[in-house]
Order: C-alpha cells, then sequence, then structure tokens
C-alpha cells in the first residue's frame, strides 16, 4: 500500500456517505449486541465441564420465537434485572416431578442419564412438582454440595435465549 493509500484508508474523507455508513454501522450493531447476541463472560463452576468459569459467549436471544425450550437445552436465565444472568440446562418442564436421590435426577420417578454430569455428590432433594408457566433448571457441575448452587424452577418468560457455542 502507497502511503498516499494508507493515509486515504487511516483518514477517510469525512463525507456525507462514510458518515452515514459509519451511523448505520452503529445503529446495526448496537441493535445487534443489545437485543440478539447479547455478550456475556460466565462467571463461577455451575455449568463445568460444559462450561468453564471466566469463558465469554453470546445469548441468542431469537432461538425460541418460534420454537419452545427442549428438555437438556442450555440456557441463559434473566436472574436479576436484564444485566445479571445464570448458565443453566433445562430439565423438567410444568407439571413433572424432580427429586435428586444420591445425586441422580429423577424425573416423575424415573431416572435420568446425564452424560454431561461427570461426577455426583450426593445430592438429595425431595420431590417437587414444577408449577404452570415454569421450567427446572440445574447446572452440569454435581460435584459440590447442593447448597452452592443456584437451581430451581423459574418462570419460561425469564430465558432469554440460549448461548452459542
Amino acid at each position: 500500500m502507497t502511503g498516499k493509500k494508507l493515509q486515504k484508508f487511516l483518514f477517510p474523507d469525512l463525507n456525507r456517505k462514510f458518515l452515514i455508513r459509519i451511523i448505520v454501522v452503529g445503529i446495526s450493531a448496537f441493535i445487534l449486541f443489545k437485543y440478539i447476541l447479547i455478550p456475556f463472560r460466565i462467571q463461577g463452576f455451575s455449568m463445568v465441564p460444559t462450561y468453564n468459569n471466566g469463558g465469554f459467549n453470546f445469548s441468542f436471544t431469537l432461538k425460541y420465537l418460534l420454537t419452545p425450550p427442549k428438555r437438556f437445552d442450555v440456557v441463559t436465565v434473566r436472574f436479576s434485572g436484564t444485566h445479571v444472568m445464570l448458565l443453566k440446562r433445562i430439565v423438567a418442564f410444568e407439571g413433572e416431578t424432580v427429586e435428586f436421590k444420591k445425586g441422580f435426577l429423577l424425573i416423575n420417578g424415573r431416572k435420568i442419564d446425564e452424560p454431561y454430569v461427570s461426577k455426583r455428590q450426593s445430592w438429595d432433594l425431595a420431590p417437587r412438582i414444577v408449577k404452570k408457566g415454569h421450567v427446572y433448571v440445574v447446572g452440569d457441575n454435581r460435584n459440590v454440595p447442593m447448597q452452592t448452587h443456584h437451581f430451581g424452577q423459574t418462570p419460561i418468560n425469564r430465558i432469554t435465549g440460549v448461548p452459542i457455542w
């Protein structure tokens, strides 16, 4: 690249076409990263080994626009306001009974195969029925005491999206 071309690339003429392009790119980026691909940093160990503490991802908010969530989907859940989100896995839907016995998840009394859980502590949780309009979410890391996890029923409308990778 010659000196003149480099200078023009680094310092373009501030004409109308260039300013309109900058404005369109700015507005598009704002809409994309504010409403469609919400960036988030993973803080905590509740989804290890699937997602590690300190990782970075985007929550794709349009995933459930036309289709409902499925069992075992990993989702972002709005925890507090719009800036605090939890990354959890959906394990049960409204009307289903959820319980943990010796670290194993049971849905409607049936033990569920969870290949994404590598180690388990003996979690014990009495059976509970998922309320109407709610899903039951839990993290993948069951190798820590149950008391250190945020999990349980959450309104389905608090699900904001899914991680893109």
